[in-house]
C-alpha cells in the first residue's frame, strides 16, 4: 500500500485534492476563519468545475467568482497529512429527515424578537423530523415579562419553571407564524439555559457570532433529551 492510499483510509477528512483541481481557502472573517491559519471557505477551480447555472446569471455570480473559483460554502481546514477537513458551513443550511431544507439563522433572527429571549440556538439534522432550540432568557427582562404572565420568582427559579418555558415557546411560535415560517421551520420544544453564550465559554467567536458546531456539542445531552421528550 502506498502512502496516498494509506492516507485515504484514515478518518476525519474528505481526502486530498484531485490532480485536476486547484484548491484554496479564503477568509471568513465574520466567523473568525482565516486562510493564514489554514482555515477558510473552500474554493475549487479546474476543468471539472461547472461553468454556471443555465440562464441564471445571478445564482452563477453568487457561486462562481470572476476568476472562475467555485465558492462551495463549506469551511475547511488543512490537516498535516495534506488532506482537507470540513469543519463548518459559511451559511448554515441543513435538511430534515423528510427532506425540507432549513436555514436556522433565518429562524433565529425571528425568534430573537421574543421579548424574554436574549440568545438562542436552533438545532436540527437529517436524522430528525423537527427542530428544537436552546434559549437563554434575558435576566433583566424575564422577571417583569414573567410577572405579566402570572409567574413570580427570581431568574433561576423562573428558568426552571416548566409552564413559563411553555409561555416562552408559545411566544416564539407566535412570532414565527406572523413572519411566515412553515410548520416544519418552527421549533417543537426548547431547553432553557441560564448562562449566556460567550467568548469565554467557547460558544461565541471574537466577533460574537454563534459557534454552531461547539453549541451542538455543548448541548448534546439537552438536545437528545428534547428529542426523546418529543417522541414520547
Amino acid at each position: 500500500m502506498d502512502c496516498s492510499a494509506a492516507i485515504l483510509q484514515t478518518e476525519g477528512h474528505v481526502g486530498a485534492p484531485l490532480p485536476c483541481n486547484l484548491i484554496k481557502l479564503v477568509d471568513v472573517a465574520e466567523k473568525n476563519y482565516f486562510a493564514a491559519k489554514g482555515e477558510g471557505e473552500i474554493c475549487v477551480k479546474g476543468p471539472n468545475v461547472f461553468k454556471g447555472y443555465l440562464k441564471d446569471p445571478v445564482r452563477t455570480a453568487e457561486t462562481l467568482d470572476a476568476d472562475g473559483w467555485l465558492h462551495t460554502g463549506d469551511i475547511g481546514k488543512w490537516l498535516l497529512n495534506g488532506t482537507l477537513k470540513i469543519i463548518d458551513r459559511k451559511k448554515h443550511i441543513f435538511k430534515l429527515a423528510q427532506g425540507e431544507y432549513i436555514s436556522p439563522e433565518k429562524i433565529e433572527s425571528i425568534y430573537i424578537r421574543s421579548e424574554p429571549v436574549s440568545q438562542l440556538y436552533v438545532h436540527g439534522d437529517s436524522l430528525q423530523s423537527c427542530l428544537v432550540g436552546i434559549v437563554v432568557p434575558d435576566p433583566e427582562v424575564l422577571p417583569s415579562w414573567a410577572q405579566k404572565k402570572g409567574f413570580d420568582g427570581c431568574y433561576d427559579a423562573l428558568c426552571d419553571n416548566i409552564e413559563l418555558k411553555k409561555a416562552i415557546l408559545d411566544d416564539m411560535v407566535r412570532l414565527g407564524k406572523a413572519s411566515g415560517l412553515h410548520s416544519f421551520e418552527q421549533v417543537k420544544d426548547i431547553h432553557i439555559h441560564k448562562e449566556m453564550f460567550s467568548i469565554q465559554n467557547g460558544l461565541l467567536t471574537p466577533t460574537l457570532k454563534a459557534k454552531r458546531p461547539e453549541l451542538k456539542e455543548y448541548f448534546k445531552t439537552e438536545i437528545e433529551q428534547l428529542y426523546s421528550n418529543i417522541s414520547m
